[in-house]
């Protein structure tokens, strides 16, 4: 399994109708094969200065590297990803399942 994870800020010219519309098309990545688990979240650590992130899942590399080539992500990334985001966290995980393999 793959857990995909993105932290991001927007820019600050974004208004929040804007940021409205982001969310609403991100919805739309839900439709892609193989993504599960996907969710919308609000940061709420003073820790850093990232504002919302996502999270989802897939079951095997091969199907999140699918989603990653899918014509509903490369256009939410062109349309509206590059245009609004200002600053970002991307991690990509996989469960540990044997911790001797951590030596």
């Amino acid at each position: 399994m793959i857990r995909h994870s993105v932290i991001f800020k927007f820019k600050n010219t974004i208004t929040e109708i804007e940021k409205q519309d982001f969310f609403e098309a991100a919805l739309q990545l839900t439709e892609i094969p193989g993504l599960e688990n996907f969710e919308t979240l609000k940061q709420t650590s003073p820790k850093n200065t990232f504002e919302f992130g996502f999270s989802m899942e897939f079951d095997t590399y091969l199907v999140y590297e699918n989603y990653n080539n899918h014509p509903y992500h490369t256009s939410f990334v062109q349309n509206y990803w590059l245009t609004m985001v200002e600053d970002f966290l991307e991690i990509d995980y996989e469960p540990i399942i044997d911790i001797s393999t951590l030596k």
